[in-house]
């Protein structure tokens, strides 16, 4: 059975999945968010999802919702089996969900119920959470509360950041919508399982205000808060009486001896801070108005700081 794909997507994270919505040429159209200022010039650019439309050659669609019925009737034109939804950036209303012939499926980069909402790549990582993972989600008008038709997970390694989880959960995110669509073209449409009612969490749209680190805190929440806001907003703290982004860093077992915010070493190996317990461990860090260095060559600058 052939398909009429409606794609729905906007960051990158979309992207793959798009093309694995498109590999079989059952996408009809794309929809996406308007072009959105971007730049020091504050240009009107296109999202990374209608880039790689263009470049397929598929039709484009950027309302600024369903809210009109001119828009919804745009959608029921093209006559859509399926409307694929990955990080599209709107929430669909009822009346969009039931124009599909099989309703809405949305991608969502989190084991459902957990992390429901905007930020859920980060929030597991800033949770400290072992494992995570991509959902296939039949659409309801609830913020992720539909049933899930398949899964597959993945483990949060202590290495990773926002930025390298992100990329793995988007290529799960294609493989899951892979396995869906086939087994949708052969007649076998996934089981809905309504999720739990047990374990919801919602993650919460990052701010750029919660990049600032508190010394106060142990060193093991704050080394999970860099890695988990990297590479967007960057944790951020004040040192040695300057403010500085910390790309990287990662926590010590050992006591710091020392007022939280305080540097008890600095060399080769890095700049550790002491925490409200703990140590962590700069190892790349950036001064205003500087580019991302390491540790030992901000120390070249800050010779003042070495204690080795």
């Amino acid at each position: 059975m052939s398909l009429r794909i409606v794609f729905a997507g906007t960051p990158d994270f979309a992207v793959p999945s798009l093309r694995a919505a498109a590999a079989r040429g059952e996408v009809v159209a794309v929809y996406t968010q308007p072009d959105r200022p971007a730049g020091r010039g504050r240009q009107p650019t296109p999202s990374p999802v209608k880039r790689e439309a263009l470049a397929m050659g598929l039709p484009v669609y950027q309302p600024e919702n369903f809210r009109s019925q001119e828009a919804r009737e745009a959608l029921r034109a093209l006559q859509p089996d399926l409307m694929v939804v990955v990080a599209y950036g709107l929430i669909l209303p009822q009346a969009v969900l039931d124009i599909p012939r099989y309703g809405c499926w949305n991608v969502h980069a989190s084991l459902l119920p957990r992390w429901r909402g905007a930020a859920p790549i980060q929030r597991a990582i800033e949770a400290g959470d072992e494992e995570t993972g991509v959902c296939l989600m039949q659409m309801e008008k609830g913020l992720d509360t539909g049933p899930v038709l398949l899964s597959l997970r993945t483990p949060i390694s202590g290495d990773d950041t926002g930025g390298s989880l992100h990329d793995r959960l988007a290529a799960l995110g294609a493989e899951v919508l892979g396995d869906g669509l086939k087994l949708l073209r052969a007649g076998m449409r996934p089981v809905p399982q309504p999720q739990p009612e047990e374990g919801v969490t919602y993650a919460h749209k990052l701010e750029k205000g919660e990049a600032r680190l508190d010394w106060n805190q142990p060193a093991p929440v704050l080394a999970r808060r860099v890695r988990a806001f990297s590479p967007w907003p960057v944790a951020e703290a004040e040192l040695a009486g300057e403010r500085l982004r910390i790309h990287a860093a990662h926590a010590l077992d050992e006591a710091a001896g020392a007022a939280p915010g305080s540097i008890v070493a600095a060399g080769r190996d890095g700049i550790d801070v002491a925490c409200g317990e703990g140590r962590l461990r700069l190892l790349k860090v950036q001064r205003e108005g500087g580019r991302p260095v390491s540790a030992a060559d901000y120390l070249n600058a800050r010779q003042d700081l070495r204690t080795a």
